[in-house]
């Protein structure tokens, strides 16, 4: 598949937001259980909220450069019987608002009502994040997506991003609860990196159900295309395939194996239990990752084989 840019930053941006927001979550539920010695500064977590907020809406916006009539992108809701699309067009702006709604309790120092819309907010956002992945989980004939480990993945990487960027919101400005947090971000890289590696090898393995036969619909036993039929490309050829080479390929994974997990576990592992904290290495990490998890995604997308570029292969 060629994939859309503005498909991956708003998958990606609004990943972080959730993982930040289930971040900020978990930290006040354990510190009111008493698990974490540190309590919950509301300025802080009004402040972490905040961001999870805006990394969620600037997803959101992104999405919309996806779109060919914009303004009928309240139409994408209608089919949410069906529909894990319109169903994440419904839960991505509960979420928005449930995250804006507990940053106004934290800063009001309502933490009676913080606790109760904390738990909406991580509900929305763990739906959101299998309403994202069945999107693409659900299309059965793209079997590179078609697999449980793509909601998995999609919540695994969220959360390890999350978790990062909390990390570096905490040195900054709430240190007691730094090793909750570069904890709770080594384990979700790390959780991450196998299953984003079980992907990749259950892909490498994947043998293609569709032939050139099946394709084109002749049955003869052997077929050879000497033209695609046009000089130009078209639709087909744009949409359902990337252009890139295997070397390129290979070089982005590379990218993305360094960038969103090698460098961020060296990095938290550095300086998150250093003392004091280096906070600027540790907002080092949430951008690199961030960055490696740009590159993750754009191969997600591409390394999907749509049966339809065994016709255009000429092109391909």
């Amino acid at each position: 598949m060629n994939p859309a840019l503005s498909v991956v930053f708003f998958t990606t941006l609004a990943g972080a937001g959730q993982g930040l927001l289930l971040a900020l979550v978990a930290a006040h539920w354990a510190a009111r259980e008493g698990w974490i010695a540190a309590a919950m500064d509301p300025g802080f977590a009004a402040l972490g909220a905040l961001v999870a907020a805006a990394l969620a809406a600037a997803g959101l916006v992104a999405s919309f450069f996806h779109l060919g009539r914009p303004e009928r992108a309240w139409r994408a809701a209608m089919q949410w019987r069906t529909s894990w699309l319109s169903r994440e067009v419904i839960v991505l702006p509960g979420f928005i608002v449930l995250t804006l709604a507990l940053a106004a309790a934290h800063a009001a120092g309502r933490a009676d009502w913080a606790l109760p819309l904390g738990a909406l907010a991580a509900l929305a956002a763990l739906l959101l994040f299998v309403c994202t992945g069945m999107i693409y989980a659900c299309i059965r004939f793209l079997r590179e997506w078609a697999t449980p480990l793509t909601p998995l993945n999609f919540t695994l990487l969220g959360c390890a991003n999350g978790l990062t960027l909390a990390v570096a919101l905490a040195a900054l400005r709430a240190p007691a609860l730094l090793p909750f947090f570069a904890a709770g971000a080594l384990a979700f890289t790390l959780a991450g990196l196998a299953g984003r590696l079980a992907a990749w090898q259950r892909n490498a393995t994947l043998a293609p159900k569709s032939t050139l036969q099946t394709a084109i619909g002749v049955k003869h036993p052997r077929i050879e295309q000497k033209a695609q039929g046009f000089m130009g490309g078209s639709f087909n050829t744009r949409e359902f395939f990337h252009g890139r080479s295997a070397a390129a390929l290979r070089l982005l994974r590379t990218a993305a194996g360094v960038l969103a997990f090698a460098l961020p576990l060296a990095l938290l592992a550095l300086a998150a239990f250093a003392a004091p904290p280096a906070a600027p290495i540790l907002a080092a990490a949430a951008v690199l990752q961030y960055l490696g998890l740009l590159a993750e995604r754009w191969l997600f997308f591409a390394e999907a084989r749509h049966p339809q570029n065994l016709y255009y292969q000429r092109m391909s």
